[in-house]
């Protein structure tokens, strides 16, 4: 299998054991003699070009030093690996929350169709506790998530930053998460965001009737080298998608909502009148 198949799987698997093998302070020429191979069989794995063998895992953890349940974890995603999409359920979904983070820092573009709330991307460190209070997450938990989200943010501000494309129903605009002073700051913040270049916020207003995102927020991230990838959340389950055929219709309903919202320009006032309502 070639890097151009790899799995979302194979993807997150290969860039942890790149940072594991970093962290114990190994060469990749010092960690294949470790396990009896090869210097360039391991910057294929590291690479996410290669099918990573629960063995090969295993001697490599060794060498690391990694035990107990972060051990048990990334076996088991090795011996998964070449398994084609990667559902999880379960608490805060660790292992995706931690791909999730390493796709968006490997992307060159992003876009996250959003009908329920503002994307984790442009949201504010009270909003986010909104959403959280809502959803019944509070205390030290809540402080972790909030941190951890406005974290993943960095993504946007790096020196070469992906193309970033919001795409957001009025609804979500319209539902005072946090009360009123917090809405309208969240607001103005997406129209400061949506003045750099690259990223380009998208207006779905209720006056244009139904469209295709009625049936669910997504995450779609496309990348250099890599096949495009498809992140779906709910509750305590999240999907990625890595076969062309599953992400393929979220590229065509991208399209679809961008031909259906306001322009970059028209949005930004429509945001900027919304936060005014709300003051």
């Amino acid at each position: 299998m070639t890097a151009r198949h790899a799995t979302a799987r194979m993807r997150s698997l290969a860039t942890e054991l790149t940072e594991l093998r970093v962290k114990a302070g190994l060469t990749t020429r010092e960690a294949a003699k470790l396990i009896g191979t090869s210097p360039s069989s391991l910057n294929r794995l590291e690479n996410g070009g290669k099918v990573i063998a629960a063995e090969d895992v295993s001697a490599l953890l060794v060498a690391y030093g990694v035990t107990g349940v972060k051990r048990g974890e990334l076996l088991g995603l090795a011996r998964e690996s070449d398994v084609q999409g990667w559902w999880e359920t379960g608490g805060s979904l660790p292992r995706q929350a931690t791909a999730l983070i390493t796709f968006e820092a490997q992307a060159t573009r992003i876009v996250n169709a959003s009908m329920l709330l503002v994307p984790g991307l442009l949201q504010t460190a009270e909003y986010t506790r909104a959403v959280m209070t809502a959803t019944g997450v509070t205390g030290a938990e809540m402080e972790s998530m909030v941190s951890a989200r406005l974290g993943r943010q960095a993504v946007l501000s790096k020196p070469r930053p992906p193309a970033y494309l919001a795409i957001i129903d009025e609804a979500v605009l319209r539902r005072p998460m946090g009360g009123a002073e917090v809405m309208a700051a969240q607001l103005r913040h997406i129209v400061e965001a949506a003045r750099r270049p690259h990223i380009d916020v998208r207006v779905l207003p209720l006056s244009r009737g139904g469209h295709t995102g009625l049936d669910g927020t997504y995450v779609l991230l496309e990348f250099a080298a890599e096949r495009p990838i498809v992140h779906l959340e709910h509750k305590r389950s999240g999907l990625f998608m890595d076969e062309l055929e599953d992400v393929s219709p979220f590229q065509t309903a991208t399209d679809t909502l961008v031909a259906t919202a306001l322009g970059p320009a028209d949005s930004t006032d429509f945001l900027a009148s919304v936060a005014d309502d709300f003051t």
